[in-house]
């Protein structure tokens, strides 16, 4: 196998070891952690991040990551076969910023800290009292791969878009329209705790970017009937917002489906884009309105469950 070939062969994502360069708390509700390290010279594709998830993983109690072979083809078996108290534990996150510095590539996520009792988990906990120099391991796209791995927000030739979601889906709307062309057009919708939670986005100039701030009230109080009014369904009285019955996420994309249904290549170019994301009961209340009673084709949506209200999450 020639040189080219073998480069060819590996895997689109790669583990890689990063350490805690900086901490800030943006606002009350995020901490934005900055990581680098040499070995993210491999780690994303600079201008096409968009929605990406990308896996960290956080030290075990004993605060020191397991050994795993980094340059190993199969990372995941590698990180199967530590103990499971000795793993640590792994979630997933969109990358607010992908940058390139005079030391080497930075990796920048907004964490949300739910640090309400109940909805407290690994992650809000380890990124609460992160320090400079603390590790992890961020799973993500090898640098120059071209399959798009976890890249979710694909418009297409759509006129318009769509963006909607909660303060975890904040970064991955924020990295989306700072990704997208300078003439999209469309509107984003970010629910968030409170004012002072509203961050900066360098949005195009086409997009109208609105931040509703709910206060104490439940998740979508706000975002769903703003949705819903923006699409011409404002004559809903009271909205109830999905009960999931389990843990299953909502994830329903023009090209994938959770549920099983059966997909079929859209008739025309669409007018619209519509990328939903954040707590899943939210998500599946808006995904019934539109496609259901909207009719909405659902090739021109992505509905995506990041978490369910009261569930602590894995993976």
């Amino acid at each position: 196998m020639s040189v080219k070939s073998a480069a060819r062969s590996k895997p689109s994502y790669v583990l890689r070891t990063a350490a805690v360069r900086a901490v800030e708390r943006v606002s009350p509700s995020f901490a934005r952690v900055t990581f680098a390290g040499p070995s993210l010279d491999e780690f994303g594709n600079f201008g096409d991040v968009f929605d990406a998830r990308i896996k960290i993983v956080f030290p075990p109690v004993s605060g020191v990551l397991p050994h795993i072979d980094e340059e190993s083809d199969d990372w995941w078996a590698a990180y199967l076969a530590v103990p499971e108290e000795e793993r640590g534990s792994m979630r997933t996150y969109s990358i607010r910023e992908l940058r390139e510095t005079d030391t080497g590539t930075e990796v920048v996520v907004d964490f949300v800290l739910h640090l309400e009792p109940g909805l407290t988990g690994p992650a809000s906990l380890w990124a609460s009292a992160a320090s400079v120099g603390d590790e992890v391991f961020l799973v993500g796209p090898r640098r120059g791969s071209t399959d798009r791995a976890g890249i979710e927000y694909a418009p297409g030739d759509a006129a318009t878009v769509l963006l909607a979601g909660d303060e975890t889906a904040a970064p991955a709307i924020a990295r989306i329209l700072e990704d997208a062309p300078r003439d999209l057009r469309g509107i984003a919708f970010i629910e968030v705790p409170e004012a002072a939670d509203e961050l900066a986005i360098d949005a195009p100039g086409g997009v109208d970017v609105r931040w509703l701030v709910r206060g104490a009230q439940d998740h979508g109080t706000l975002l769903i009937p703003e949705v819903l009014k923006h699409l011409g369904d404002d004559q809903r009285e009271q909205i109830v917002v999905e009960d999931l019955a389990d843990e299953q996420l909502v994830w329903e994309t023009p090209v994938y489906s959770g549920l099983g249904e059966e997909l079929e290549q859209a008739a025309a170019p669409a007018h619209r884009y519509h990328w939903i994301a954040g707590e899943s009961g939210v998500v599946t209340t808006l995904r019934r309105h539109l496609v259901r009673d909207l009719g909405i084709d659902r090739t021109q949506v992505a509905f995506m469950g990041y978490w369910r209200r009261g569930v602590a999450m894995r993976g």
